[in-house]
């Protein structure tokens, strides 16, 4: 009998949360990431909001979107409005962008899960919207800690 190895499932998510430089470092650390991009969502509202974020690309048989969530979570500060440490404003804010309909039922679960679990003081408020527009952050963005070294953001 052979052994056939199956192709990786591709998933992709994209998280708000503050930085993107320090969110990028830490999802690439996590088995089953396959890649990350660091760059500016607006959600598909078509509000007028550019958000930092870091889209991360996942091999969904090593690593569920659930953990990744779980992940975020302890990554900034999800009951923050428009602000993550010393950075101010609503390009800092906490957020899940779904690109499925699974991907948001999951984030709603994981949110509600939070906020039933007594860690937080405050309520969650971490957006969940569907994700619009992606703008790619220029290359000096791209893994900036990798090249960079040190931490220059609150995560």
């Amino acid at each position: 009998m052979t052994d056939i190895q199956q192709d990786a499932v591709v998933e992709q998510a994209t998280f708000g949360a503050g930085c993107f430089w320090g969110a990028e470092a830490s999802f690439r650390a996590l088995p089953g990431v396959q890649d990350t991009r660091v760059g500016f969502a607006r959600p598909a509202s078509g509000e007028p909001v550019s958000i930092e974020v870091v889209q991360v690309d996942f091999d969904a048989r090593v690593i569920a979107y659930s953990r990744l969530i779980e992940h975020f979570w302890t990554l900034h500060d999800p009951t923050s409005v428009d602000r993550q440490g010393a950075d101010v404003g609503v390009k800092y804010r906490s957020a899940l962008f779904f690109g499925s309909a699974e991907q948001e039922q999951l984030a709603w679960v994981a949110r509600r899960a939070l906020e039933a679990s007594g860690r937080l003081a405050k309520p969650v408020a971490t957006v969940i919207v569907p994700l619009g527009e992606f703008e790619l952050a220029g290359e000096e963005q791209q893994r900036y800690l990798e090249k960079h070294g040190g931490s220059s953001c609150s995560i």
